[in-house]
């Protein structure tokens, strides 16, 4: 049965047959995104920085913050580990999402990276320089990907970031806009503590699962999976999200 598509905090769409060609259209990238996300930098006054000397300025100063590994997400070969401070909320939510729904941890390969580092290739609007910016290996598990690619989507649609898969190498750039994600997360606090959703996380179904299972993971019932994902009998499949309850 297919599970209702009404979204948590921070959490995303239901992948239903066929969504993944449709993904991977609207993450395409186009100039009107590199513009998007150059005006948003603009928007905030943000500086493009040009060396590792001013980069470490604004770590110094606090307008840039370390990001280090954590049990959900890693750096993979990052010169320059450190990003706005919405930018290390957004991986920090993004990578404990992440790990739960697929079981593997986030890898982040970009972040701020100055003007005399940038690739060639790079284009001259790219908003690395500026501490708003990451990347993302894409996942060899396509049910990762998928739900990767599905909560990209939302918050591109969302208003909070402008999102494009990247095929040399093979990865995904986000440019996150700090003021807007940053009042988007407040705003599903905020929703989630006055009990306008209702309580509970997101769970993607992998290979062998089955709602027993699920429910003795996660420490609720059967019957509670069932009503919470409004589901008649015991069919589930990979690749699909379910609401897992909490109690109150």
């Amino acid at each position: 049965m297919v599970a209702r598509t009404s979204l948590l905090a921070g959490l995303l769409v239901f992948l239903a047959p066929g969504v993944e060609q449709v993904q991977g259209q609207a993450l395409r990238g186009s100039e009107a995104s590199v513009t998007r996300a150059y005006d948003g930098a603009g928007d905030h006054d943000f500086t493009f920085l040009r060396t590792a000397a001013q980069v470490q300025r604004f770590v110094d100063a606090g307008y840039l913050v370390r990001i280090g590994n954590s049990r959900d997400f890693m750096l993979h070969d990052v010169s320059f580990p450190y990003g706005r401070p919405e930018v290390k909320l957004f991986i920090q939510r993004l990578g404990g999402q992440y790990h739960r729904a697929c079981g593997e941890e986030l890898v982040v390969t970009s972040l701020t990276r100055p003007l005399s580092e940038q690739p060639r290739n790079a284009s001259i609007y790219s908003v690395h320089p500026t501490g708003m910016a990451v990347d993302f290996r894409r996942s060899s598990n396509s049910v990762c990907r998928n739900w990767l690619e599905s909560t990209l989507l939302y918050l591109e649609t969302a208003g909070v970031l402008e999102a494009t898969r990247e095929r040399r190498p093979p990865h995904y750039h986000v440019a996150v806009f700090p003021e807007p994600y940053a009042d988007y997360v407040s705003d599903m606090l905020a929703s989630a503590r006055s009990g306008n959703r209702a309580p509970g996380s997101r769970y993607m179904v992998r290979n062998g699962d089955s709602l027993w299972t699920i429910a003795r993971r996660h420490g609720t019932t059967v019957p509670k999976l069932q009503a919470a994902n409004d589901i008649r009998g015991s069919r589930i499949y990979a690749g699909q999200v379910l609401t897992v309850p909490t109690d109150d």
